[in-house]
């Protein structure tokens, strides 16, 4: 039986897809895991899992809560929380997860919201993930403070490229959210204005999160979920510049928080409490090939 060169060339190429170019087609439907009594956490503005402690997921409270993270177990309970140093929570509205210079995991605040577009300038804030679990952390933050080109925006949505380590930042109330940039090499000083980079083709984003190998993107907004395959070797850019795919959501009362598992395989949504309707938390789990 002969074989063409032309069959085994395709046979390679199929064979030598990478990790990270894993097909995954879609995810399916949210599924309630858990419904969260917490009464602190009635404002829940942005969900990170911990990519250090196996389970663990991040969430924070909107403008005026404390500053504060609090953890949870993957059903909801409660475990314990980071309380952030002689910093004030004026409007946090997203978390996210990603590597320092150092190789470190940190955990990223993005103090982004201003309704009114009345601040000169936005702050992110990052502490060393925790390697262990505790009832109560106290740590003294790292504060970058920026601006956007063009005057003051409204944001909620923050997210850490995993492989170049830059930072990411989607508007949220201009009819077509833009994508902007912090470079990672400037979180320490240099550049104080953020990189105006492409134009999305939505509005109204609560939150976005790209997956520990950095091969998958979403971002959220109330009504949908947008979802983006990110090639070996594209910038977050590239890849968010072909049109997204738009996932199933399960509606929520004020959904504003959006997060990956470690594994890229599972992602979680959460809403703020709304009409007496205690958050819930929502799992969707990847339909594989």
């Amino acid at each position: 039986m002969k074989i063409s060169l032309g069959v085994i060339i395709m046979f390679l190429s199929f064979s030598c897809v990478s990790a990270q170019d894993e097909v995954i087609m879609s995810f399916g439907e949210g599924v309630p895991v858990a419904t969260l009594k917490n009464d602190e956490l009635d404002e829940i503005s942005g969900l990170a899992i911990s990519r250090v402690s196996p389970g663990v997921i991040y969430v924070h409270n909107d403008s005026g809560g404390e500053a504060a993270v609090y953890l949870l177990d993957s059903l909801g309970g409660n475990l314990g929380k980071i309380v952030f140093l002689e910093t004030e929570n004026r409007d946090w509205e997203d978390i996210a997860i990603g590597p320092g210079s150092d190789g470190k995991n940190y955990i990223y605040v993005g103090e982004i919201g201003d309704n009114n577009a009345v601040h000169d300038e936005i702050v992110i804030y990052r502490v060393p993930e925790p390697t262990q679990v505790t009832s109560t952390t106290q740590v003294l933050p790292e504060k970058r403070a920026i601006k956007y080109p063009g005057g003051s925006r409204d944001a909620e949505s923050l997210m850490v490229d995993p492989i170049s380590g830059d930072i990411f930042i989607i508007s949220k109330r201009d009819s077509v959210n833009t994508l902007y940039r912090l470079a990672a090499d400037k979180f320490n000083g240099g550049q104080d204005e953020l990189e105006e980079l492409i134009k999305l083709p939505f509005t109204s984003s609560t939150a976005a999160d790209i997956s520990a190998d950095g091969s998958q993107i979403l971002v959220k907004n109330y009504l949908a979920i947008y979802y983006w395959k990110r090639n070996t070797g594209e910038s977050v850019a590239e890849a968010m510049s072909r049109k997204p795919t738009e996932l199933p959501y399960s509606p929520e009362p004020q959904g504003e928080a959006i997060g990956f598992r470690p594994d890229g395989k599972v992602f979680y949504t959460l809403s703020e409490k709304r009409f007496d309707l205690d958050p819930v938390l929502y799992k969707y789990t990847a339909k594989m090939p």
